[in-house]
């Protein structure tokens, strides 16, 4: 394979902090949504009593192994590591008009190392969490008040960080919200349509407003937005699917098309009308979402189908997202379907939709790995994986896409976001520790650690078509 990734590509992973980090209380941190979800963001909402269990309480030690961890990336030849900021170690409550300096401190340790190796930040400023005391107290984002919060942290972390990070996301997976609104938004399931479009129109206004902030505060910084990219295929060439498929994929489309464009689509209106919602939008909130993102990027995982015969629909509603399983795939042990063409298709789709960079900021295989009786962990099947959607991506770039990197989901094992489980593992690094919180948390490198170093070394030369 020819030299197709541009000099300047960023290759790296994707971690989160509440799935990374651990210390859930120390330094002053407070509560967020996602201790909530000791099971994940699928699982049941409990309140926080002492000597209560959750797996994300250590998670893998990353708030005081971060060195380690971050020698073991730069060893792999990393020039980018995705992080987030946990909110509530800046401002525990949310509602605070003065920061948490322990929290400010504990990231500024891990910009000043990442900065000793010379790999670059791409920071997410609310990664599936918020505090949950804007939920309990203010109603999450349902409550127009979250937006002057969030843009109280947004601006702080900007002012405290503008040497140090020069690449940020807004919120992840934004379009989430619809699935998961307390994930995303802090509602409770099965809140009205209504309520979490419009805690949605509030988070919308909110990062529009840390994308004018992140412009007026470090000029040379460029922020994005950051979607779950759900592609969905019509199941059939019947035109009712073909129509099916438009309407469903603009669910999620119209978060990037309101935070690149500025303004709500047309379609938007057609379908509040028919669903009966009416949004309260300021003239100031069309001026705030005015201020757009410099990138787009996204997280890529699988593909699904969609069709308007009730009966295959009444099939997928135990899949994930409510996706028609497609007949040509094949799928992980835990159902999600592999599709590596689909992350060119999509790299395509959304640039000549927006016309603007695009990052793949989360793609990995979550597998159970094996220890062997000589201490290898040989992933050979995370290695094909990654390689397939790997070589899609140069397809993409030979087709014109303006392609700005790749930040594998996870590079080191972590606590999953769907299920809390640790047995699920997606890391060239393996750690010791089980989904009951056994184990010493060693580090341990896995073949495709090796092949992931040779991926970067040869700018993507070794890669397999």
């Amino acid at each position: 394979m020819s030299s197709i990734f541009p000099e300047h590509f960023l290759w790296g992973g994707a971690i989160a902090a509440n799935q990374v980090e651990g210390a859930y209380l120390d330094d002053g941190k407070g509560l967020s949504t996602s201790d909530l979800q000791p099971q994940g963001i699928f699982g049941d909402i409990k309140a926080r009593h002492s000597g209560d269990f959750s797996l994300k309480d250590v998670a893998i030690d990353f708030y005081h192994r971060y060195p380690q961890d971050i020698a073991l990336f730069a060893e792999m030849g990393f020039s980018c590591l995705r992080v987030s900021i946990a909110w509530t170690r800046i401002f525990p409550q949310g509602d605070e008009t003065q920061p948490n300096e322990a929290g400010l401190a504990f990231y500024d340790r891990l910009f000043d190392e990442l900065a000793r190796y010379g790999i670059q930040p791409l920071v997410t400023l609310s990664h599936y969490e918020m505090p949950y005391g804007l939920v309990q107290n203010h109603g999450g984002w349902g409550n127009r008040q979250t937006i002057d919060c969030f843009e109280r942290y947004a601006r702080t972390v900007f002012q405290r960080y503008q040497h140090k990070v020069k690449l940020w996301l807004t919120f992840n997976e934004i379009n989430m919200s619809l699935h998961e609104p307390f994930t995303g938004v802090g509602l409770a399931r099965g809140s009205e349509l209504p309520a979490i479009y419009q805690a949605i129109h509030h988070q919308l206004v909110a990062s529009a407003r840390a994308v004018k902030a992140c412009h007026d505060i470090i000029p040379d910084a460029r922020i994005g937005n950051m979607m779950l990219g759900a592609l969905l295929y019509p199941l059939t060439c019947k035109p009712q699917d073909v129509m099916e498929s438009l309407h469903q994929n603009r669910e999620w489309l119209f978060f990037g098309d309101v935070q690149v464009r500025g303004a709500y689509p047309a379609y938007m209106r057609r379908f509040f009308k028919e669903k009966n919602i009416t949004l309260d939008i300021t003239e100031q909130d069309r001026l705030d979402l005015q201020s757009t993102v410099d990138f787009i990027s996204f997280s890529y995982y699988m593909t699904g189908c969609v069709s308007a015969d009730e009966a295959e629909v009444e099939k997928a509603r135990a899949n994930i997202l409510n996706m028609v399983p497609n007949p040509y795939l094949e799928s992980s042990e835990w159902g999600w379907q592999i599709d590596p063409e689909g992350l060119r298709y999509l790299l395509n789709f959304l640039y000549d939709r927006y016309q603007k960079p695009l990052f793949i900021v989360e793609n990995g295989l979550g597998a159970r790995d094996n220890i062997e009786a000589d201490g290898s962990i040989n992933d050979d099947y995370r290695i094909k994986y990654l390689n397939d959607h790997l070589v899609q991506v140069g397809e993409a770039i030979e087709d014109g896409v303006d392609v700005l990197g790749y930040t594998c989901w996870g590079p080191i094992d972590l606590v999953s976001a769907s299920k809390a489980e640790i047995s699920k593992r997606y890391g060239f690094i393996y750690v010791d520790r089980d989904d009951q919180g056994n184990g010493s948390l060693e580090r341990k490198r896995k073949k495709s650690f090796f092949w992931y170093q040779s991926v970067i070394s040869s700018k993507g030369d070794m890669l397999k078509k």
